[in-house]
């Protein structure tokens, strides 16, 4: 099982992530908020471990981002002893447990083992249109019996083509919806990953394609 552990706590991190990979777990950790951020979104993690305070961006941001961007995988968040609103606001946008510090560790073991059990049982929303799916867990592209894994930035265009079937998205709307207003891609990488996504519904012989009609934008047609 492969967790990422974000911890700013130097101490506490060597610790932490001595007693996981211990027990046969393999961790990632990271130091800053948004580094978590990054790691989470580059990799499958089947478990995430958030201390709340932490440089670049709180815990808290980051599971808010995660969610945004519709990352499932379950989070334990770690948070101070008597921080209740921590506690409730973690568990609102979406955490699946927290732990108070200073905590022992077995407790810490007891909650990963929870988290990860969790998981398992987990049956994501699959998102369908015509004849494929997208699967949010595993990033999945099916038609019948093929299937292809999708990097981040393909699922995420392919995912937001089938939340919005049958309205013609700009260049600039999917700039804005996958890379973020902050990114410093260009309307050339859209163009480039319908490319991708067309050659990928063509490879699973898919009667979905990506129509183009100009000047006005993108949609998935049957």
């Amino acid at each position: 099982m492969r967790l990422l552990y974000a911890e700013d706590e130097e101490a506490m991190a060597e610790a932490v992530a001595d007693i996981l990979e211990y027990h046969k777990y393999q961790v990632d950790v990271v130091s800053r908020g948004d580094e978590a951020l990054d790691y989470a979104l580059a990799a499958p993690y089947d478990g995430i471990i958030l201390d709340i305070m932490m440089p670049g961006m709180s815990g808290l941001e980051v599971l808010s981002s995660l969610r945004k961007k519709g990352c499932t995988t379950p989070v334990l968040l770690l948070t101070a002893k008597n921080e209740v609103e921590d506690r409730i606001e973690g568990l609102d946008l979406g955490a699946d447990d927290y732990l108070a510090k200073p905590f022992a560790m077995g407790e810490l073991l007891a909650r990963v083992r929870a988290m990860l059990r969790r998981r398992d049982e987990f049956r994501p929303d699959i998102k369908t249109f015509g004849d494929v799916s997208l699967n949010p867990h595993s990033y999945e592209l099916s038609r019948g019996e093929k299937s292809v894994v999708l990097p981040k930035l393909e699922y995420q265009m392919m995912e937001v083509l089938i939340i919005n079937r049958g309205i013609y998205l700009s260049s600039e709307d999917l700039l804005e919806k996958v890379w973020g207003y902050d990114s410093e891609a260009d309307i050339g990488s859209v163009w480039v990953y319908i490319s991708y996504l067309r050659k990928r519904l063509s490879g699973l012989g898919s009667r979905v394609t990506i129509r183009a009609k100009r000047n006005i934008g993108y949609r998935l047609e049957e």
